[in-house]
This record gives structure tokens, sequence and C-alpha cells, in this order.
């Protein structure tokens, strides 16, 4: 456990604790990655994924491109074939 007793920001911009610290009171393996269940004061105890935390990927320089979307459908075009256009 390398989260317990220690503490993590909320930087999920809309998450109503965000810009929080937290304690950490545990952490748990999920399908879609790594979670922390955290002290959420008046909210009671919360358990949210760890890329909603400062300890998540950092947030990418610059914002999504339409050039950048156009790519990724590509991407998913060639290895789901259900999506082939």
């Amino acid at each position: 456990m390398r989260f317990l007793n220690r503490f993590v920001t909320v930087t999920h911009p809309f998450h109503p604790l965000s810009g929080q610290r937290l304690r950490v009171l545990f952490e748990r393996k999920l399908a879609g990655g790594v979670a922390v269940s955290c002290e959420g004061g008046l909210l009671g105890s919360l358990m949210m994924p760890l890329g909603w935390t400062d300890r998540g990927a950092p947030a990418a320089d610059a914002p999504l491109t339409y050039e950048v979307l156009v790519d990724l459908a590509g991407v998913v075009s060639a290895i789901d074939p259900r999506h082939e256009g």
C-alpha cells in the first residue's frame, strides 16, 4: 500500500473537493486502474481514481485538437472493425 497514511490533492476540475488535500485510508486495484479511499470531511469517506489526484498522470500541455481526434479515429478504426467507415 503505497499511499496508506498519506495525502492526495484532488485535481479533477469538476469534483466538489477539487483543490483539497485528503488523507488516504487505503488503495484498491480496480479494472480501470488504482483508486484511493479518502477521508472526505462532510462527504464521509469516498473512493476516487488515482488519476483524479495529484498522484495521477499530469495534464496535457495543450488542448486536444481536431487533428489529434482524426488520428485517434483512424487508430480505433484499425483495431476495431465495427468502426470502419
